[in-house]
């Protein structure tokens, strides 16, 4: 009977999983609607499954204390002034651009949005669904956070507030720059209002800081609990719409197609389209810096490893050493493409044909490389479904006078970074298949890249299926354990890798856009690890712990399309 009785209890797994279902379908049939209401009724399915959900990323929004990690990771994906806003607009790619808007872009998404007036934010959305699910998660997270505050603050039903809320107002409605005694007065108040130490906030104070706004975590902690008193007392709820273009475009692959006609384009006019080409999905340094470094800093080789000149090149302060191997690059003709589509997806194009490889420290097939003449495409990081619009429509032919002229595809190799579920940061994984949360869908592939390719350099290597989550913010350890420890053997998570692995499955083994025999390689970086606390990715990013992994890869791709 026990037995029986065990069966039928949920674990918090199968909760949490149907609570991102309920998430998924929520926000798609907001979407259709047109608009809601986050703290209202239409928003209350959103609000639940989140807080049933508590993901590792937004730290301890079940709580009654305020979660400033969540809130940093959340603030820094979404425009500045935001938290001023009652009103947000998400908009397909509509003309601001071309008005006195000024485009402000988040510190740590690329993506344009509009402040149009005090009330009203417009945020443009290029690249697919996931980048609504994206900011719509991101949001609730905000506005959760916000009624904290406001359950703190409010004294009675008319509005009254505390001594705390009085005072915290005055220092951020205060014309004058606060003094150090002025802000570490502003600070206690604050501590209180989110119920953290003075400490707490002090240490996390000058990551959200601007040049312009030193005080920024005053002034987003002010305008969210104001807003929250407003929708309280008065029931002026804040309001996110979706404009009737983007309701109409989305799915239908516009900024994908724009995109993949440019590149061809591009390939026409220098005439490599009938050349083999190798499309690699990464960042826009790693293939550019594994090329042209050695050959114009050789006196440096000599002196460092080439890792270490890597990681010099991935500082902040070293802009006068990246131009120096930007400049040579172009020099070499290497084709840079800037996106011009939306897709926020910039391209570079390598002729090895036109390139200097006598003095490239990676094993090199001299002979096969001056018979086929490759071209390396390397295109910067997808998000999330936007992976199969952007691939699907480059692999697609191109019509030349009528008739159907397909890319000579020869290799597809995906580079990015991933949560790891065994292991920690600057670890890497090798994934034999992609499965897609939420569904038991799954990609099988050959991967040409293995564990062996990679071993040898002091970094940890993992094989096994990774999991394609369809939000990074909506992954709790009990999901995440059920992966790693079920026998579906995930040793990660990422966001792209089956929705590449279907554009590529289908052109090559079902449209006959690309040959049946395409070559893919897929490696990704840890970024973090979720399953332990305090290494999820809203503790911080990477440093340069990530320069060894990407450049590691990155080598060992080149050296095997060089080969």
């Amino acid at each position: 009977m026990a037995n029986t009785a065990k069966r039928h209890e949920r674990t918090r797994a199968q909760e949490s999983s149907s609570a991102i279902e309920k998430m998924y379908i929520t926000m798609r049939h907001l979407f259709n609607r047109g608009f809601y209401k986050p703290m209202g009724v239409s928003g209350e399915t959103l609000r639940e499954s989140l807080l049933l959900l508590r993901p590792e990323i937004y730290g301890s929004i079940a709580d009654e204390k305020a979660e400033l990690e969540g809130l940093l990771y959340v603030i820094d994906r979404l425009p500045l002034g935001i938290e001023e806003c009652s009103f947000i607009n998400l908009t397909s790619d509509e003309g601001y651009g071309n008005s006195h808007f000024k485009a402000i872009i988040p510190a740590k998404r690329r993506r344009n949005c509009y402040r149009i007036d005090e009330e009203q934010m417009n945020i443009e959305i290029t690249r697919g669904r996931s980048e609504i699910y994206d900011i719509l998660t991101h949001l609730t997270f905000l506005f959760v956070e916000s009624h904290k505050i406001s359950n703190r603050v409010l004294v009675d039903e008319q509005g009254t507030t505390t001594r705390d809320w009085v005072k915290l107002e005055k220092a951020v409605l205060s014309e004058e720059k606060l003094s150090q005694k002025e802000r570490e007065i502003a600070i206690t108040h604050t501590a209180n209002i989110l119920g953290r130490t003075f400490n707490e906030i002090t240490e996390i104070y000058n990551q959200f800081a601007t040049s312009k706004q030193p005080d920024r975590l005053l002034h987003i902690v002010y305008w969210l609990g104001k807003l929250a008193i407003e929708e309280t007392v008065s029931d002026t709820k804040r309001t996110v719409t979706f404009s009737p273009v983007l309701r109409e475009r989305l799915g239908h692959h516009i900024h994908g197609e724009i995109w993949a006609d440019d590149i061809k384009a591009v390939l026409i006019e220098n005439e490599l389209l009938d050349r083999p080409i190798h499309i690699i999905s990464a960042n826009m340094h790693s293939v550019m810096n594994s090329l042209f470094t050695p050959s114009l800093l050789k006196g440096s080789l000599a002196k460092k490893d080439i890792f270490e000149i890597y990681q010099d090149l991935s500082r902040k302060d070293s802009e006068s050493l990246r131009n120096k191997v930007n400049k040579e690059a172009l020099q070499q003709r290497m084709l840079y493409i800037p996106d011009s589509s939306g897709t926020n997806i910039d391209v570079q194009i390598f002729d090895i044909s036109k390139m200097d490889l006598s003095k490239l420290d990676m094993q090199l097939d001299e002979q096969k490389l001056q018979r086929e003449k490759p071209v390396i495409v390397v295109m910067d990081y997808a998000f999330g479904e936007q992976a199969y619009e952007t691939m699907d429509e480059l692999l697609k032919p191109v019509v030349i006078d009528g008739y159907k002229k397909h890319l000579k595809v020869e290799s597809i190799s995906i580079m990015g970074k991933a949560g790891i579920l065994e292991g920690g940061k600057g670890d890497i994984m090798i994934p034999s298949a992609h499965i897609f949360e939420g569904t038991a869908d799954n990609y099988p592939f050959d991967n040409e890249l293995c564990k062996e390719d990679l071993e040898g350099h002091g970094i940890s290597i993992f094989e096994g299926s990774m999991v394609t989550v369809l939000g990074t913010s909506l992954q709790n350890k009990e999901i995440l354990k059920f992966f790693y420890n079920s026998t579906w053997n995930v040793i990660g998570l990422e966001m792209e890798g089956a929705h590449y692995q279907k554009a590529i499955q289908s052109a090559s083994k079902v449209r006959g856009n690309i040959g049946k025999d395409v070559k893919v390689r897929y490696a990704y970086y840890a970024s973090d690890n979720p399953i332990e606390t305090g290494s999820t990715l809203a503790s911080g990013g990477l440093g340069t712990s990530g320069v060894k992994p990407t450049y590691l890869i990155t080598r060992k791709i080149l050296e095997q399309i060089l080969n």
